[in-house]
């Protein structure tokens, strides 16, 4: 059974990302926004705790605490500011196809130089549709949108296996509406090389349910602010002599919030459990994900309303808020692809008469 208690060790893990959440992250989101960028100073302390590397093995010099303390740190970045989350994660889930796929001597040649450089940023794209082409060892694609103003390495995972670029990317910056602080841009490969390659649908799916689970997290931190802030917001705001949170239908509308948050966040550290323990997490980690990325526009919006006209002004994160969840929930394929992944998982399972018999 899943434990609920986090033990000391991930208690105290996430205790120090919140910390460095509301010091460092909170109180500069919009510098950061209007940036396209983390202070430098940020990167180091960032990287001085160490929160960057927890899930990448002690051999190749992380933490090697695994996925669920992974989700935990990211959940509490997310919640003060997804984009500098993303833009301070140096490999970001570009590291899962290299577990998946590659092993130590991989990780040691293509993660090793990313995560030392200050800044640095690998990126990964999922082509699920098959848009990228590979032949005689060059790639070509236009990919129309990552959230980074810098690449140095690019990993582009399918349902095969999964190619490594460092050279021969065109870049071209977006302005996007979400994730600002992580920049925004197109890439364009024309016959770039390709530094390594791998082939394994196996490794490839469990890469693409870890990469997954990573957004999910970052949602659960984007939709707890906003239901924390909104619903603070409604205990201060008083209409017709009492704050407003006291009206019944607001006061239903807060509770739903709060729960959407809750069963989310249970969704995804039980997912990040069975990941951690060696289990089968396609599904779990697509289920997660779809109901993070749902959830989330339930929750962001609502949060928007209970502010009013406040809600779209930048004096106020709710707008940010929900301008992250929806570019968020369109990671890796999106609800839809995150959907049938789920669905395909389901028909698989077998049936209480396959298991015990139907006269058993």
């Amino acid at each position: 059974m899943i434990d609920f208690e986090l033990g000391d060790e991930l208690a105290l893990i996430r205790e120090t990302a919140l910390g460095f959440a509301n010091d460092q992250l909170r109180p500069r989101d919009r510098e950061f926004e209007k940036a396209r960028a983390v202070a430098a100073e940020v990167h180091e302390a960032f990287r001085a705790i160490g929160l960057g590397a927890i899930e990448v093995p002690e051999e190749q010099g992380g933490a090697g605490l695994g996925a669920l303390a992974r989700v935990l740190v990211f959940e509490e970045l997310a919640a003060a500011d997804a984009g500098a989350a993303l833009a301070l994660d140096s490999l970001g889930p570009a590291l899962y196809p290299l577990l998946e796929l590659a092993g130590g001597d991989a990780l040691d040649a293509l993660a090793r130089p990313v995560l030392e450089r200050t800044g640095a940023r690998g990126v990964l794209v999922w082509d699920g549709a098959g848009r990228v082409r590979r032949e005689r060892g060059r790639v070509s694609a236009e990919i129309p949108w990552v959230p980074t103003d810098r690449v140095d390495l690019l990993v582009i995972l399918d349902p095969t296996g999964a190619v490594c670029v460092s050279e021969g990317i065109a870049r071209s910056e977006l302005r996007g509406a979400g994730l600002r602080a992580a920049g925004a841009s197109a890439l364009r490969l024309e016959d770039a090389p390709v530094r390594a390659a791998w082939e394994g649908a196996a490794g490839a799916r469990r890469a693409l349910a870890r990469a997954r689970l990573y957004a999910a997290a970052l949602l659960v931190g984007v939709m707890r602010a906003a239901s924390d802030f909104s619903r603070e917001y409604a205990l201060n705001r008083e209409a017709f002599g009492r704050p407003i949170a006291h009206h019944q239908a607001l006061a239903f509308l807060i509770a739903d919030m709060a729960t959407a948050v809750e069963s989310t966040r249970l969704l995804v550290q039980e997912a990040a459990w069975r990941i951690d323990g060696g289990e089968e997490a396609a599904e779990p980690c697509a289920t997660a994900f779809l109901e993070a990325a749902e959830q989330a526009m339930f929750v962001t919006p609502n949060a928007l309303q209970i502010l009013g006209g406040h809600g779209f002004m930048q004096d106020y994160p709710v707008e940010k808020f929900m301008r992250e969840a929806r570019t968020l929930g369109l990671l890796f394929g999106g609800t839809d692809a995150a959907r049938e992944e789920a669905g395909r998982e389901l028909d698989t399972t077998p049936g209480p008469a396959a298991v015990g018999g139907a006269g058993a």
